[in-house]
């Protein structure tokens, strides 16, 4: 009798050893792995893979705190932010005009910008510099008031100056 006992109770344990555990539950931060155009991008299970890709793998600044998309448009979730000024790393140029972005190059895809939210960070200081509002000149309208006199204002007052 101990024997069939011993016997069923080894052969319950070598039959559940066999048995692998079940796959732990995917949620949004889940890392998952797609291959788009033959490169293969590791990104969140929340982060939807693009349908075209081109890759850049180059480093970009961020003109503005641009929003951080699950997915290549406006309709996706927001991420995270971008901080203006701070470097981020652009995978890939994908469908839309968008970029596919990490947080390092070795990184995983953290989400999508559009393609106006940055510039290469060797072109960043130009782009700033020419973005900034210049001066408009003031211009001058004069009149002859009699003689060598004259009566002058510039054209964003009303205000008449004789000289």
């Amino acid at each position: 009798m101990v024997k069939k006992s011993f016997a069923l109770t080894l052969l319950a344990v070598f039959a559940l050893a066999g048995c692998k555990a079940p796959p732990p539950p995917v949620n949004d931060d889940t890392l998952v792995t797609s291959v788009v155009n033959n490169v293969k991008l590791v990104h969140r299970y929340a982060v939807v893979a693009p349908k075209e890709f081109e890759p850049l793998n180059q480093t970009w600044r961020a003109l503005y705190s641009a929003s951080v998309m699950t997915t290549p448009d406006y309709g996706g979730k927001v991420v995270r932010y971008l901080e203006s000024g701070k470097p981020f790393e652009v995978l890939g140029k994908v469908e839309n005009n968008w970029l596919a972005i990490a947080e390092d190059a070795e990184g995983p895809m953290i989400g999508y910008v559009p393609l106006k939210a940055g510039v290469e960070s060797s072109r960043y200081e130009a782009t700033i510099r020419s973005d900034r509002p210049r001066p408009r000149k003031t211009k001058q309208v004069c009149v002859a008031v009699g003689g060598t006199s004259k009566a002058c204002r510039t054209n964003n007052t009303a205000t008449w100056i004789l000289d």
